[in-house]
């Protein structure tokens, strides 16, 4: 007779989920994880994993059509769509074995259906409605099934979906929301991408290097509105270069659906124009998956459809917490799994420390690429700090130059009376990788002395976050 006691039961195995889930099993509890679609979440079957695979292929299209800035010769380059669209795929599947395999290795539970929270500590799970995504990974052999189980702990962790808005409603064909945009049977001639977040960038950057004419719609004043408002205009002069064009402070008023395109009105400025497109991406954000898991009836918080949280995942009922995206921004798979750890870490009494949002960082893959962590210029100013502000340009380091990558700024913000660093914004080549300096920069409350006092290796592009330290206090060497 199978097993249905736990010590913490966790709801959704994405990121958040599956990373808590091993590591609750670390601590010694009895754990078990409850799953409706797919291990690994949005995030490895149809977010953060496969879009990158579709970015790579992308971005190697593009170095090959343009073999010859490098002495090199490519003749007669293509590409094939459904093999592009396959690799990604393959590359979730492989990711998500991977974590049945990881949740085996550390006996954790794997229960499939659809999870209930029908009063503290029991969880009823019903036949899930929803079919497996992905047919190639089938829910894993030995899975627990509808059932009711009881567990001291549970831990909501069920993610975000697509941000539906009235009149951008997803039909599957001619609107996309970022599922359908991923797996793509043919590639559009002409592509309307409504939203300038990290998924619609991607997304557009993805698609204009596969030959695609891109308009990008955007309500705010720049792209990207969560980023500093100087690298945003670098990355958009770059987008810019490539063809991408965008819509500014700009709004889709309507969508007239045609056979096999769509034409939008587009309203800007008190005026008004059409595009006729042959596919809309809608990327208009998310909203937290909170319905149907019992929360109204058990009296829990919300607001703006996310679950309200301490610092340690807690909601306002006993028993039950809450991580990742349906827990609130920022939506970053990477903020999910370290609010997982610190919840556990703070049920099993260890000495966790609260989130620390402010230190997460943001990395958008588009061409350029775009990171960040910290605060903006502006936030940093309204926030009434006095600044210190370097900046480097990719264009005076040797290693940028050399990989034919010499567009980009990497941007420093520190406060004027401590030397403390609160902000590091960057744009170009590779930079989604260095931005993890300055995380641990400021985790460790590093202050510019010891910065500037720091070696950095040459010749690489890190040298340039060096560089940014040193123009903020007038000490800057290669500009």
């Amino acid at each position: 007779m199978a097993d249905t006691s736990f010590d913490v039961i966790i709801i959704g195995a994405g990121p958040g989920g599956y990373v808590t889930a091993i590591r609750a099993a670390q601590l010694g509890f009895k754990t078990a994880i409850v799953e409706r679609e797919h291990l690994g979440g949005i995030c490895l079957n149809w977010g953060c994993i496969p879009t990158k695979a579709l970015l790579r292929s992308a971005e190697i299209y593009h170095y090959m059509k343009h073999a010859g800035d490098y002495g090199l010769a490519a003749k007669d380059v293509s590409f094939d769509a459904a093999a592009v669209v396959q690799r990604s795929r393959n590359v979730s599947g492989r990711l998500n074995m991977g974590v049945n395999g990881l949740l085996k290795k550390n006996k954790v539970s794997i229960i499939w259906g659809e999870a209930k929270v029908t009063k503290p500590g029991e969880v009823v799970v019903g036949t899930a409605t929803k079919p497996v995504v992905n047919p190639q990974n089938p829910p894993p052999k030995g899975t627990l099934g509808a059932g009711t189980y009881t567990a001291k702990h549970v831990i909501i962790a069920t993610g975000a979906r697509p941000r539906v808005l009235p009149g951008l409603e997803h039909d599957g064909k001619l609107v996309w929301s970022y599922f359908e945009a991923m797996v793509p049977k043919d590639m559009p001639k002409k592509l309307l991408v409504v939203g300038s977040g990290a998924i619609g960038i991607e997304f557009a950057s993805f698609y204009n290097a596969m030959g695609a004419d891109v308009t990008v719609v955007e309500i705010m004043d720049q792209i990207m509105p969560v980023e500093d408002t100087e690298i945003s205009k670098i990355a958009q002069k770059q987008l810019e270069k490539q063809g991408i064009k965008f819509r500014i402070s700009a709004k889709v008023a309507k969508l007239d659906k045609g056979k096999d395109s769509v034409t939008a009105t587009i309203e800007a400025g008190g005026k008004s124009e059409t595009l006729t497109v042959d596919r809309v991406i809608a990327a208009t954000g998310v909203v937290g998956n909170i319905e149907n898991l019992g929360l109204e009836a058990l009296g829990v918080k919300t607001d703006k459809g996310c679950v309200v949280t301490d610092g340690f995942g807690r909601t306002n009922v006993q028993g039950l917490y809450a991580i990742g995206d349906v827990a609130g921004p920022p939506m970053l798979a990477h903020k999910a799994e370290h609010e997982g750890v610190i919840c556990i870490e703070k049920i099993k009494g260890l000495d966790a420390h609260p989130m620390k949002k402010e230190q997460i960082p943001g990395c958008t893959y588009c061409h350029p690429q775009v990171a960040s962590v910290g605060l903006t210029e502006a936030k940093a100013k309204a926030a009434g700090h006095e600044l210190k502000i370097g900046r480097f340009p990719f264009l005076a380091n040797g290693k940028a130059i050399a990989l034919g990558e010499d567009q980009g700024l990497v941007k420093t913000i520190f406060d004027s009376k401590t030397g403390r660093l609160l902000g590091a914004h960057m744009v170009g080549a590779e930079v989604t990788e260095l931005i993890q300096g300055f995380v641990v920069a400021m985790g460790l409350e590093t202050t510019e002395e010891e910065l500037m006092h720091t070696v950095f290796p040459h010749p690489t592009l890190s040298e340039m976050m060096h560089e940014s330290v040193l123009d903020a206090y007038g000490r800057v060497i290669h500009m």
